[in-house]
């Protein structure tokens, strides 16, 4: 048994008036709060417009199957739900992580004798990407012949996890990550409704900032969080849910870390630093700070992108490529599995040897070109590609690299105006080490004549 969008489970696995009607009183609050209709859905805007394809396949007016691709806790189960009960379908939920090839066959006969009797079946499917080839084999018929209305739901792309007949049958729907705003309202519902919390109780403001920093974009999560809160207030007697109320109701500390204050930069700024010092214990700890306080893996994935060549460049190459492996981890796998990348990246870049000489070097050639340094490309670089150029010089002295021992032709390559210039200018650090030592051969052949001392 799986599932709804807080969290909570929505039948038995069948339930033919849809799995909305049947919440009892005593309910956890996140049951009680779930959707009864599609404008009771928080967030999802760009999927919800008029004539949307939720749209119809809510209304009934296409029997289409569907993937349902988000982070954890932004509607899935409760979007797949409210089609059931909006059409008065049957509906039937499976978990991946339970249900085996048996109970899919079973479910699909059974939805073929009651299609035969008028009956149409919303076949749900928590967790799909845990089916594996077989059990996705056996739902493509029925797909294929319409025999249901299969929602899928999954946190991983289901490019790399579903088998392409299959999702070539369906549309897939991207879920975007709760909003503050987005959870702010269900808050306020949840307070007021009295499905909720009856507006039995208040909440401070530095409550309801902490309930969204630890929510992280789930529904799911806030209503707990709530829910605790609350008990924890009637316990004491008061009516007021405030910060160290929430603090204790949620059994963690409170993460200071505010994203749109100085919190946020300073955490950031702490991360980079650690990264930079090489101290991977505090690199570990930053990230983990910033996580947890809710914080766009996407913007901790860039900053990575970014310190890999700033601060660790050509010391140790490869650390570039495992940061923009990371940032494309976070874009195809997502939160919570994508923490384990990141933290990949972080470990790789705080434990390689440091050098800031790219960074360095391009910033001393952007000055001189910014400054007028620039001079005319020497003759023979100039491109010699068109019937004239032989008349203006153009490529005529130019000596190809490849002709030459080591593969380097000395000759001028820089403009008159900037020859012995040095923009790069490598460390001792790891691989930068032996790049002097290659440096050291190429001004050798570049520019013999030049004394090595200088």
């Amino acid at each position: 048994m799986s599932s709804d969008l807080f969290g909570e489970p929505l039948t038995g696995g069948e339930n033919t008036t849809g799995s909305l009607s049947a919440v009892v009183p005593n309910a956890p609050l996140a049951v009680r709060m779930r959707p009864r209709s599609v404008d009771e859905i928080v967030g999802q805007q760009h999927l919800l417009g008029v004539g949307s394809p939720l749209r119809r396949l809510i209304a009934g007016d296409s029997p289409m199957s569907v993937f349902l691709w988000g982070p954890p806790g932004v509607g899935k189960t409760t979007i797949a739900a409210v089609v059931s009960h909006a059409t008065n379908r049957r509906f039937v939920e499976l978990s991946a992580v339970t249900a085996g090839v048996k109970e899919v066959r079973d479910q699909i006969a059974t939805a073929r004798q009651l299609l035969a009797k008028g009956q149409s079946t919303v076949l749900f499917i928590d967790e799909v990407h845990r089916f594996n080839k077989a059990q996705q084999d056996v739902l493509l018929p029925a797909v294929e012949n319409r025999l249901v209305t299969l929602i899928a739901a999954t946190t991983e792309n289901p490019s790399f996890s579903v088998i392409a007949p299959l999702l070539s049958r369906s549309l897939l729907l991207t879920l975007k990550p709760l909003t503050d705003d987005d959870l702010a309202q269900l808050i306020q519902r949840a307070l007021s409704d009295a499905r909720g919390l009856g507006a039995k109780f208040t909440l401070d403001a530095d409550a309801h900032t902490m309930l969204l920093q630890l929510a992280g974009g789930d529904a799911r999560r806030v209503l707990t969080y709530l829910e605790e809160a609350a008990a924890s207030t009637t316990a004491i007697g008061a009516t007021n849910i405030d910060r160290a109320t929430l603090e204790r109701a949620v059994d963690r500390a409170a993460v200071r870390y505010d994203k749109d204050g100085d919190q946020h930069y300073d955490v950031i700024s702490a991360f980079i630093k650690s990264v930079r010092g090489s101290d991977v214990q505090a690199a570990l700890h930053y990230l983990a700070r910033m996580l947890e306080a809710g914080e766009d893996p996407r913007f901790i994935a860039r900053r990575l992108v970014i310190l890999a060549s700033e601060d660790v460049g050509m010391a140790a190459p490869t650390v570039l490529q495992t940061a923009l492996a990371a940032a494309q981890a976070v874009q195809l796998i997502g939160m919570p599995e994508a923490r384990i990348n990141l933290a990949h990246a972080v470990i790789a870049a705080a434990t390689a040897p440091k050098s800031n000489a790219v960074v360095v070097a391009v910033d001393r050639a952007i000055a001189d070109v910014r400054s007028g340094r620039i001079g005319e490309v020497p003759p023979q670089l100039r491109d010699a590609h068109y019937p004239s150029a032989v008349r203006y010089g153009h490529g005529v002295e130019y000596r190809y690299a490849h002709d030459f021992p080591a593969g380097i032709a000395q000759q001028q390559y820089l403009p008159d105006e900037l020859v012995g210039v040095q923009y790069y200018v490598p460390t001792d650090h790891g691989n930068e080490a032996a790049i002097i030592e290659r440096l050291r051969l190429i001004e050798t052949i570049l520019h013999p004549s030049k004394n090595p001392a200088d």
